[in-house]
């Protein structure tokens, strides 16, 4: 089985001159296209498969989508490495905060000294938290919506692109609105908008089939580069922030916001050059 990158080694691979390193893409298995897909029109990029995926056979999904106004059936194997990837991707999104772990004690700390290096941490319950947009004194609380791999994400963020977080933590340049949101929440929001997005956790097996093409455009990311589900949060982040700015956004409208910035990211993924998070358009905010 292929072994898993560190947090250290995925911040080696993906810094190259404080953006990240562009690769080729090689496409994981066989992508066959059929015609003959149905006339259902497409809405939103969500909805952009026509009819439900079917099998072809083991670890094999079709998808029909509509490009170019004709639409077209793509069937993908799901290689082993994609398998192992969407295993551990999926385990991921499964594990709770638990503020009795030592490890994840460990993972909240290097959030607080990835944000603000040269500031003390007094304790994991603190007023200290509040200055990085949690709700309350115990940041833990906050977990509940997504689970840990809320906070992995946001210590990738802080990690690997610095410089864009912690500018849109400080706001240290740029426009800002009337009233900002409160970056660490609005960070755990994120996380949660992906999860709902990709729908992965709706497979109940890692045979199980993408049922929108958008999910199955991921799981090809994902043969690529195992940190996708990060990398996409990272841009995700960017999105929203600078959608906030630009409709001056308030609280009442950051469920709009989130759902604004769900659409540009799908809209992107469908993009027919975009084979890597790298390829999206939105991606050079980070750089």
């Amino acid at each position: 089985m292929e072994a898993a990158p560190t947090p250290a080694a995925a911040e080696t691979q993906h810094r190259h001159g404080g953006c990240l390193s562009a690769r080729t893409f090689m496409p994981p298995g066989p992508v066959a296209r059929c015609s003959g897909g149905s006339s259902q029109a497409a809405g939103s990029p969500d909805e952009a498969s026509c009819g439900s995926p079917r099998w072809i056979g083991k670890s094999l999904f079709c998808v029909c989508i509509k490009r170019k106004g004709a639409y077209e059936r793509i069937c993908m194997n799901l290689t082993p490495v994609q398998e192992q990837r969407l295993q551990r991707l999926r385990h991921r999104m499964k594990v709770y905060f638990d503020h009795s772990r030592r490890d994840h004690q460990e993972a909240l700390r290097a959030l607080w000294y990835a944000t603000y290096p040269d500031q003390e941490l007094e304790g994991l319950v603190s007023e200290q938290w509040k200055d990085m947009g949690w709700q309350g004194r115990d940041p833990s609380t906050d977990f509940r919506g997504a689970g840990f791999i809320s906070l992995e994400n946001l210590l990738f963020f802080a990690k690997t692109f610095s410089a864009s977080f912690q500018r849109l933590l400080q706001k240290q340049s740029g426009n800002q609105a009337t009233w900002e949101y409160p970056f660490a929440v609005a960070g755990v929001n994120i996380t949660f908008m992906i999860m709902q997005m990709l729908d992965l956790q709706s497979m109940k097996s890692i045979a199980a089939k993408p049922r929108t093409f958008v999910k199955a455009v991921f799981v090809q990311m994902l043969s690529e580069d195992e940190w996708a589900f990060d990398l996409l949060y990272c841009v995700a982040f960017l999105v929203m922030d600078k959608q906030w700015v630009e409709k001056n956004a308030s609280y009442m409208d950051f469920n709009e916001i989130l759902k604004s910035t769900r659409a540009q990211l799908q809209k992107e993924l469908l993009l027919e050059d975009v084979m890597r998070i790298e390829d999206m358009p939105s991606y050079r905010l980070l750089c």
